[in-house]
């Protein structure tokens, strides 16, 4: 029977033809829009991780009040006693101090006067330890421009659209001029060791790397930090671990009233993060949802009009003896044989062009120069099992409920009046 059906589908193209280019358009966009998703959010999870929130992030509570303003004046003290407790509580992850800061940068002349001056945004990592976990995490190696790493004690490295607004190269000599974590005046002299670009344009557009030591000399920091991140090994960010991690730390650390005390967040709970991680889980929901409702609207017009211009056929179907459930089973059949065969087909198709930008990318730097998202410039998607049977769910479930709708017809005909029909 199944076998007869889909042969007569496959001969009278006309009543299957506008139902499959439906099914193949509405999943060939699912698929696509599905990997454009979830390789903008693993961007965006990848650079905010790397940058700002990491997995794990370790602060003082009063730190953590102020969200994003990392404030140095509420900065963690002794936290070279606190990075051994982590690494021994928690040996399976990558665990760095840093110190986030801002000021000026100010570059002098021959005779030791401004030459030329700008704001920038900072972060004290480890550059210069052996074995840096930072390098790899921020991928510095393979973001520099001009110049080199830095090798040693005083050498930095500074973003490369900076380095150009000011006009400084590798080897040049500039003045960090920020605030302790005391709150007095901080004037420290650096040399440029390279420039790097990170493809992000929040961190392109001003930005200076320094070793976390220089950092905590020059803001009168000793043994202090603001932030420890902490990251899994393989990347991966695992979301019910994390939670698990911070709240056995901070059961732990729960105990004292202090404000100074540590305490543990989870990424995706972080201010700003929280939010943007359900926004974009709910869009990639909604993508969905949105395409099976309209293919299900367009595939019941479908019906609709395939019902009426087979109205004679299913009249004669009918008067031949062939109950109305058989034939509406019939029916629902051929949609769903147009709706794996159309979701297969899409499901091609939208996987052409999500492999092109997942192995291209797609500069949309110029789009966006004021963006303070830290996304990478280069949007890619990201093919996931997921992405190879996410159109088969609006492909069957959209034909299937359009025509079981549009079918209800064929209850409504009277056996008594199917003669006179077909004499007409």
């Amino acid at each position: 029977m199944i076998g007869f059906l889909i042969k007569g589908l496959w001969r009278d193209r006309t009543r299957s033809l506008f139902p499959f280019l439906t099914v193949v358009t509405g999943v060939m966009i699912t698929v696509f829009m599905q990997a454009y998703m979830g390789g903008f959010t693993s961007n965006l999870n990848e650079s905010s991780a790397a940058f700002t929130t990491g997995h794990l992030k370790v602060t003082s509570r009063a730190y953590a009040r102020e969200g994003d303003q990392a404030p140095n004046e509420l900065a963690y003290a002794g936290v070279d006693k606190l990075l051994g407790e982590l690494r021994i509580q928690a040996p399976d992850l990558i665990w760095t101090p840093r110190i986030r800061f801002a000021g000026l940068l100010d570059v002098p002349d021959g005779r030791g006067e401004t030459r030329a001056q700008a704001p920038m945004a900072g972060l004290g990592i480890g550059l210069l330890s052996e074995g840096s976990a930072d390098r790899r995490i921020l991928k510095l190696d393979s973001s520099i421009v001009r110049g080199r790493m830095p090798a040693r004690p005083g050498e930095v490295l500074v973003s490369d659209d900076l380095a150009r607004h000011l006009d400084i190269g590798p080897g040049a000599d500039a003045t960090l001029i920020s605030s302790t974590m005391y709150g007095g005046m901080a004037t420290s002299n650096f040399t440029i060791a390279g420039t790097v670009r990170f493809g992000i344009r929040a961190m392109d557009r001003g930005t200076m790397l320094a070793d976390i030591r220089d950092i905590q000399a020059a803001l009168d920091m000793e043994d202090a930090a603001g932030e420890i991140l902490g990251f899994f090994a393989d990347s991966l960010y695992r979301r019910g671990v994390a939670d698990s991690l911070a709240a056995q730390f901070n059961t732990r650390w729960g105990k004292t009233e202090d404000e100074f005390a540590p305490t543990v967040v989870a990424m995706h709970v972080q201010p700003g993060t929280a939010e943007l991680m359900d926004y974009l889980g709910a869009v990639s929901g909604a993508i969905v949802g949105v395409f099976t409702f309209a293919m299900s609207i367009v595939l019941w017009n479908a019906g609709l009009v395939g019902s009426l211009r087979r109205y004679g056929e299913i009249g004669l179907r009918l008067a031949f003896g062939e109950h109305k459930g058989r034939l509406y089973r019939a029916m629902i059949a051929e949609s769903l044989a147009i709706g794996l065969f159309g979701s297969a087909v899409g499901t091609m198709l939208g996987l052409v062009p999500a492999y092109w930008l997942q192995s291209r990318g797609f500069d949309v730097g110029s789009l966006m120069p004021n963006s303070s998202l830290m996304v990478n410039n280069v949007i890619r998607a990201q093919i996931t099992t997921m992405t190879f049977f996410i159109g088969f769910l609006p492909g069957l479930l959209a034909t299937g409920i359009g025509t079981a709708i549009s079918g209800i017809g064929v209850y409504k005909r009277q056996t008594a009046t199917l003669i006179k029909e077909l004499e007409a």
